[in-house]
């Protein structure tokens, strides 16, 4: 027998971060820099021998980042107690929402999207790092997030500033979900090179105790 040739295909879904990058007007951007120059660690080694060791200052919020549901709520589940089954191999669909700002339960009701990550393509990435990325962004409405709460999807991901309207000072969206157990993944890229189904979605962060947001890897999974 022959050797399968669909060695899988795996998809950058992330920004990159660099120092000074802001992903959210109104939070710090962050500080990267040497804690240990080479430089500097050449006094520390034997000739030919030299380290960097890096330092970072930011908030969570920094990048692609994922929500869980210690982010919103006091008592809810933090990075550190999120099982590893929860942020990685999930069954995913892709849900084209372009040209849509408010994206509602319909986009959704005629897809099989029970049990899976939903990733919404909203094309809203091509405005990162500018001033465009942070006005009139897409989001997912109220409606639209307890439909994804009624079919027990296991995250939902976008390419845009927000998953929930930001011109006030309710978060529908975050609620619903996170309170559901639900996670979020938000300033995706790159969609438009998913398939409409039948890939894996990983987006795993550190585990930390006490944190409920954090910059991940995420990355699509697609065979054949």
């Amino acid at each position: 027998m022959k050797p399968s040739n669909n060695k899988p295909k795996l998809i950058d879904l992330s920004h990159i971060i660099f120092d000074g990058l802001i992903t959210y007007k109104g939070l710090p951007a962050p500080i990267i820099c040497d804690y240990l120059s080479r430089e500097k660690s050449r006094g520390l080694y034997e000739t030919g021998t030299e380290f960097q060791i890096g330092k970072i200052e930011m908030v969570t919020n920094t990048g692609t980042y994922i929500d869980c549901p210690f982010h919103r709520f006091e008592h809810g589940a933090d990075l550190a107690e999120v099982s590893l089954e929860q942020f990685a191999n999930l069954e995913a669909i892709t849900v084209n929402a372009c040209n849509a700002t408010s994206i509602g339960a319909d986009f959704f009701s005629d897809k099989d999207v029970r049990g899976k990550a939903v990733i919404v393509f909203t094309g809203w990435s091509k405005h990162w790092n500018t001033d465009a990325y942070f006005e009139s962004h897409p989001y997912l409405t109220a409606e639209a997030a307890q439909y994804l709460k009624e079919q027990e999807v296991k995250l939902v991901g976008i390419d845009s500033h927000n998953i929930d309207d930001t011109t006030g000072k309710s978060r529908p969206v975050h609620t619903t979900l996170l309170g559901a157990g639900i996670l979020i993944v938000e300033h995706l890229c790159n969609l438009d090179k998913l398939p409409p189904d039948g890939y894996k979605f990983n987006a795993v962060p550190p585990k930390f105790k006490g944190v409920g947001t954090f910059p991940v890897r995420a990355y699509a999974m697609v065979t054949g």
